[in-house]
């Protein structure tokens, strides 16, 4: 199976690289000498993810998520950053005070200014802040801002109940601080980094100059290019090439050509997981208990991490990885269970009376309509999987991987599995998960799940401030998630970056975020 899906990669690479390697070429000169005439030094970046599909059509971090492509790319900033081990840090703001409940006191650094030349101080971060609650679709319930007050560098928020959270929130790709005034000139936006967009073409080039005002030093490199390229055989092609200086998104199949002294291959394990979302609604067969309990039992996550990410993941079990405190190995989820999975079909009246390998209940075939997209390589090769060990019980699963996704799951009728890659804990913090993906009503769950307890769980931990006390309600509230087989969480990724061995400082990071840096370089 993995020799035929290389080979397909292979003529589907053939088919499609000189057009995209001709589009590199004359969108970025020479590609592969990175330095001009004049002695500028540039680099090349092939991401698989800047793209409208992932909700990335832009870097205006008050559209969507394209914050994501803001502060990966190096033009916005926010006011706190996170850790490795998430941990919240000073970034824009040196330090901050919980004064009470309801009232933060944010201090900001002194020496910032957008790319506009405008100086960052209190009165612009609450311009910003006011503009992103009024009208992004999940910032204004995380923050909770009932109003601000601006005094020179000291930022004071109100919210409107304990939030917590708030600063966890803060450092959300949405919450990059922008000059507003300046404008969102076809979606490109004045931030604080050390870059500039001097010219964007969405799904497929975003170009960038260095900052030479930027507050924390002088970046190294001169131009980035970001190179759309969405398949992800060609990146490793255009790699291997030089087209390409460094990728982002390449399937973990093409990795062994990377293995040698040519090239820097950087992994850090990060709370990326590969999960599938149930439909709940009443067209859908998953909105029987039973169906949706036979697949969390009938997903064989263990050998999708072993046979097809080739070990470069790991196993999940709840919503958050092992590592952290509230991590899901705490938590008990449905094991591969074939066998047990034909039971629990066959006692809810789910069977196959005749004979053709699909069960069925009162006439109806128990298909399942399982959506994904193909931006994440491993994505589609998950729906094989489960395509696979769903049919040893009795299971049709009918596979749409498509681009256009984020339309497609809001039509009930047409899927009843949407498969999904998301960074469950960008924030450092529990809560962000379920207030996203599982709260009633929330901006991403598009299945109609809806687990009162829950709810009130959620509740409880939005305006609890003692972190035990967090943590332990994070594991009740992935175990409701669970029992109710509302989620399906399969495995977590290991963050991998890839870069000629003259590209210097191209680092993973366990967020995800802060891949284009000052220091950032390539060397002659």
């Amino acid at each position: 199976m993995k020799r035929k899906r290389k080979l397909a990669a292979g003529l589907l690479a053939l088919a499609l690289i000189c057009s995209t390697l001709m589009a590199c070429g004359s969108a970025s000169g020479t590609s592969k000498s990175k330095s001009s005439s004049s002695g500028s030094k540039e680099i090349v970046i092939g991401d698989t993810t800047f793209n409208t599909s992932n909700e990335e059509s832009d870097v205006n971090p008050h559209n969507a998520y394209s914050g994501w492509a803001c502060i990966r790319y190096g033009i916005g900033e926010t006011l706190v950053r996170y850790s490795d081990d998430m941990k919240v840090e000073p970034w824009l703001a040196t330090k901050w005070e919980n004064v009470d409940q309801t009232t933060w006191k944010i201090t900001l650094r002194d020496n910032v200014s957008f790319s506009s030349g405008r100086k960052m101080d209190a009165e612009a971060v609450k311009e910003c802040l006011e503009h992103l609650i009024s009208v992004h679709d999940r910032a204004p319930s995380d923050l909770k801002i009932a109003s601000m007050d601006a005094d020179g560098q000291v930022l004071t928020i109100h919210t409107s109940e304990p939030n917590p959270s708030l600063m966890n929130y803060l450092g959300d790709p949405y919450g990059c601080i922008i000059d507003v005034k300046a404008g969102f000139d076809n979606g490109i936006v004045a931030g604080t980094g050390p870059f500039i967009v001097s010219s964007m073409k969405p799904d497929e080039s975003l170009m960038l100059t260095k900052n030479k005002n930027y507050w924390d030093g002088e970046p190294k490199l001169d131009k980035v290019t970001i190179r759309t390229i969405t398949d992800g055989s060609t990146l490793a092609s255009a790699l291997q090439s030089g087209e390409v200086q460094a990728a982002y998104g390449m399937a973990y199949e093409s990795y062994p050509q990377f293995e040698n002294d040519s090239f820097n291959i950087k992994q850090i394990s990060t709370s990326r997981c590969f999960f599938a979302k149930m439909n709940f609604d009443s067209s859908s067969v998953c909105s029987d208990p039973a169906v949706r309990k036979a697949i969390a039992m009938g997903i064989d996550k263990q050998g999708f991490v072993k046979n097809l990410l080739e070990s470069n993941g790991y196993v999940a079990n709840g919503v958050f990885p092992s590592g952290f405190a509230f991590g899901g190995d705490k938590v008990k989820a449905r094991s591969y269970d074939p066998d047990g999975a034909k039971k629990v079909l066959e006692d809810a009246g789910w069977v196959d009376s005749d004979g053709d390998g699909v069960r069925e209940k009162d006439g109806k075939k128990l298909a399942v309509k399982w959506l994904t997209y193909p931006s994440r390589q491993e994505l589609p090769i998950l729906a094989e999987s489960a395509q696979s060990t769903l049919a040893d019980i009795g299971i049709k699963v009918e596979i749409n991987s498509t681009a256009d996704q984020n339309e497609v799951v809001k039509d009930p009728s047409k899927w009843d599995v949407y498969a999904m890659a998301n960074v469950q804990c960008p924030t450092g913090d529990p809560q962000y998960w379920f207030t996203v993906f599982a709260r009633t009503g929330a901006a991403k769950n598009q299945g109609q799940y809806s687990n009162p307890d829950l709810d009130a769980l959620i509740e409880q931990m939005s305006v609890t401030f003692d972190t035990d006390e967090r943590n332990a309600l994070a594991l009740k509230m992935q175990q409701e998630v669970l029992d109710d087989d509302a989620f399906v969480f399969c495995a977590f990724l290991k963050m991998s970056m890839i870069s000629q061995a003259k590209v210097k400082n191209y680092t993973p990071h366990a967020c995800d975020y802060y891949q284009v840096t000052r220091d950032l370089d390539i060397s002659q």
